[in-house]
């Protein structure tokens, strides 16, 4: 007979690694479990170092310790892990939000954001957000640093789509054009007719240590505030692309320390 108390922890470790992110509603109508005993759980992981509590994201995730019990740890909470300390400490010096994303077939997808701690953030919540990949800055930023090869596979499902936002996809002297002007300045930010016009986002690419793009770093601000657009990115962009490198190393130390490298 097995002995029911593990047999509950790892069933709620189990849930916990199939989503970037689980509140305690969540992992109790997946597991049934009783949520006094679930909040038991969930705090003896944390003390153990497997998960975290993370009040941006509004529930749990994993870290990259699980990885020591088995390979079941995957890329992006470890991207997250790296990125947040980083993006919490440029909202809290500068004030404006910071957003994580991270791929989803033809989409991008915020999976990290520092609106909580933001007091003039344009927007209330963007977490789990899926956003168009050719006119927003967190997706453009993504999309034209990629391989070749990745973006000819993203380019086949945007090409597929009704959304306008994606009819780029089909035009692609102007979408090389776009890529090479990204890729020569190393940023991208929203287009002007996407919405919500009254903000922007000035986004940079982040690395894994091989080169590959494996997120997106972005910075929100309402235009107003900056009514010469320029400005705003000789102000920003140096300071995100600095954390973007101190992200990279801070993955790569998380794939030593996980033994995936």
């Amino acid at each position: 007979m097995g002995i029911r108390a593990i047999e509950r922890a790892l069933d709620v470790l189990a849930e916990l690694n199939q989503h970037p992110v689980s509140s305690i509603a969540s992992l109790h109508a997946a597991t049934r479990l009783p949520k006094p005993t679930l909040v038991r759980i969930l705090k003896t992981l944390e003390e153990k170092g497997y998960v975290d509590n993370d009040p941006h994201l509004g529930g749990y995730l994993v870290t990259s310790q699980v990885t020591s019990l088995s390979g079941g740890y995957h890329s992006e909470p470890m991207v997250v892990e790296a990125s947040r300390p980083w993006a919490i400490a440029m909202t809290r010096q500068h004030q404006w939000p910071i957003s994580i994303a991270l791929l989803d077939q033809d989409a991008i997808v915020v999976r990290f954001s520092t609106i909580p701690d933001s007091a003039i953030s344009p927007f209330h919540m963007t977490v789990n957000m899926r956003l168009p990949i050719l006119t927003r800055g967190l997706g453009l930023a993504f999309f034209a640093f990629s391989k070749e090869d990745e973006r000819e596979l993203i380019l086949q499902s945007l090409r597929q789509s009704d959304d306008p936002e994606a009819v780029l996809s089909r035009d692609k002297d102007r979408l090389a054009a776009m890529i090479e002007q990204v890729r020569e300045q190393g940023y991208a930010t929203r287009s002007e007719r996407a919405k919500p016009t009254n903000s922007n986002t000035i986004a940079v690419p982040i690395f894994a240590g091989d080169g590959r793009v494996v997120a997106s770093m972005g910075l929100t601000y309402f235009r107003s505030a900056f009514p010469n657009m320029q400005s705003a990115i000789d102000r920003y962009v140096p300071l995100l692309k600095q954390a973007s490198r101190e992200i990279t190393t801070d993955i790569e130390r998380l794939f030593k320390h996980s033994n995936f490298i």
